[in-house]
């Protein structure tokens, strides 16, 4: 069976990315994010939202975490307004989470199939040549290990689809 061109560029980028994954392995999921350093918004967003102790937890979670730059492309008002709404952000943040380590390669094996985040509400995933999408978001970095699970990282904020 033929792998798709997605699969083999994970495959080389997790190869590349090794020294740095064994070392992030002895971290859970809040402290690789905060070492990382491009993940302010985010763990303040998790500590506003109350979620830190949950993300530090054994796990094993799947985290679509927005980076700074994915934040900043938010609109002010609309940021500001999560922040506000402490129930909102909670919401939005947790749909940033799947149950279990699930690697780039295995996400990109559900392309055109959907994926329940801890939120409660599914996530579309596609695969659309080497580009990996989850919801609306770009999956930019894949595959950052953490003792209690894995991180990749989106280009955007997801909100959740209208109900």
């Amino acid at each position: 069976m033929r792998k798709s061109p997605f699969v083999v560029a994970s495959a080389a980028l997790v190869a590349l990315a090794a020294p740095h994954a064994m070392q992030a392995q002895d971290q859970d999921i809040v402290a690789t994010a905060a070492a990382a350093g491009n993940f302010k918004m985010f763990t303040r967003a998790l500590t506003e939202a109350g979620l830190l102790e949950t993300l530090k937890g054994p796990g094993p979670f799947t985290v679509l975490a927005p980076s700074d730059e994915a934040f900043a492309r938010m609109p002010k008002a609309t940021l500001d307004a999560l922040f506000a709404n402490k129930s909102a952000l909670r919401n939005v943040l947790l749909y940033h989470v799947i149950a279990g380590r699930l690697t780039a390669a295995n996400l990109s094996t559900m392309n055109g199939k959907s994926r329940k985040t801890v939120e409660g509400t599914d996530a579309a995933i596609a695969v659309n040549g080497t580009q990996l999408t989850v919801g609306t978001a770009v999956v930019v970095t894949s595959d950052i290990a953490a003792k209690n699970g894995i991180i990749h990282v989106v280009d955007r904020v997801l909100t959740l689809p209208e109900r």
